[in-house]
């Protein structure tokens, strides 16, 4: 809080004016009556608007210092659950050190966006889920309004009752809130549209071939647009789309692993989401600094519970967001210039969330799917014998051959 009110001025980049600039004239254009339609920044579904508008809650302060009070109060309210459900029976306190831990070393960025707003409703969402799924769907309808992923936290709802409880009260949330916004506010939906031109923006998984490439002649150029630092030039489209195609590919092995996944454990409902949401951050063609607060809130909320085997990615996580200050906001210059000491950061941190992701995929899918089924025992016992007897014959066989011959 400190860092963005400025009193303890960090190095790097000054994180603040998106707050105090961008999110500030939106504020002033929804006021108005309408969405930001023409603005190519705006790249958010209409449930962001009730972010953007959350500092008219305290008018008594300025629009940035209201908002950083508001991302105070959800970061405590985070806090206050995480450490209320972890000293329940069965439960641990490792899920508060993840969080606590990962805001930290993330520094100012995390009150200076809007993330943490939806990862405290994603957290309210999950911690609810086992003993509320109507709950859960509601919230996690709320959260995709306001940034979309919220909605991959039904991923790993139990089948049958629980499953149709929570989707549909999600369905049903996401659709009212729909259709109310958008019969205030015109220009609801222009955010499907406003980013379809986008490049690869300099810190995700597909831009390290540039940065590489870069190195080699590559004749592109790095650029502000659409509200973020992207790469532009030859071959960007074709990674962008090959980024597509492996978030089509995740969502592929997450429907395998819903048909296939027999064993719903007392964690699998967070497990599967915090994977989910790992996956789709890993491949997105945009990895900015800020989607790590969404990893760690569901990796905090994974380790509340003792048996979730998600301790090693959420360890990995942390790493990362370690590794994401560095690069953002205090080296961020290395990275646009693609020097050694720039892509080395992007390297490591982008391998660290490969890392988690491969390993969380492995462990959701070893914990929820049966393997071979292994035979009983008088089976096992009769195949050997078997065997035994045949190989018995083979040897008569091959003798009485030899005293033939």
């Amino acid at each position: 809080m400190l860092c963005v009110l400025r009193i303890i001025v960090t190095p790097g980049s000054d994180v603040t004016p998106d707050v105090s600039v961008t999110y500030r004239g939106w504020y002033e254009v929804l006021r108005s009556g309408t969405f930001p339609v023409g603005d190519v920044t705006w790249q958010y579904p209409p449930g962001a608007a009730f972010a953007i508008l959350s500092p008219a809650l305290l008018p008594f302060l300025g629009y940035a210092t209201a908002f950083f009070t508001l991302c105070l109060l959800c970061d405590t309210l985070v806090f206050g659950l995480l450490l209320h459900t972890g000293r329940r029976p069965g439960h641990s306190t490792r899920g508060v050190w993840v969080w606590v831990t990962g805001v930290a070393v993330l520094g100012p960025t995390v009150y200076a966006r809007y993330d943490l707003m939806v990862t405290a409703v994603a957290v309210c969402a999950l911690l609810a889920g086992t003993r509320r799924p109507q709950l859960l769907g509601a919230l996690a309808g709320f959260g995709a309004l306001l940034k979309v992923w919220p909605v991959l936290l039904l991923i790993g709802t139990p089948r049958g009752r629980a499953t149709r409880l929570s989707w549909s009260a999600a369905a049903a949330t996401a659709l009212a809130l729909l259709a109310m916004v958008s019969a205030v506010l015109p220009g609801a939906l222009d955010f499907l549209t406003a980013q379809r031109d986008r490049g690869t923006e300099v810190e995700s998984l597909g831009a390290l071939v540039f940065h590489v490439a870069r190195h080699l002649g590559w004749d592109g150029a790095v650029m502000f647009s659409y509200g973020s630092v992207e790469f532009r030039g030859p071959y960007v489209p074709l990674v962008s789309a090959l980024a597509l195609v492996l978030s089509l590919a995740s969502f592929g092995w997450l429907l395998v692993w819903r048909l296939k996944a027999s064993t719903f454990g007392a964690s699998t409902l967070c497990d599967a989401a915090f994977v989910a949401v790992l996956l789709f951050t890993v491949t997105s063609r945009v990895i900015s600094p800020q989607y790590m607060i969404w990893l760690v809130g569901l990796a905090a909320v994974c380790l509340l519970l003792r048996s979730s085997p998600m301790t090693l990615p959420a360890v990995l996580v942390v790493a990362a967001c370690a590794v994401t200050v560095l690069e953002f906001p205090l080296f961020f210059s290395h990275v646009t210039a693609s020097d050694w000491q720039g892509v080395t950061l992007l390297v490591v941190r982008n391998g660290l969330l490969v890392a988690a992701a491969l390993t969380a995929c492995g462990r959701l899918w070893r914990t929820t799917v049966p393997g071979p089924r292994p035979r009983p025992r008088a089976q096992r016992q009769e195949a050997a014998e078997t065997a035994g007897s045949g190989d018995a014959g083979a040897g008569k066989e091959e003798e009485y051959r030899l005293l033939g011959s």
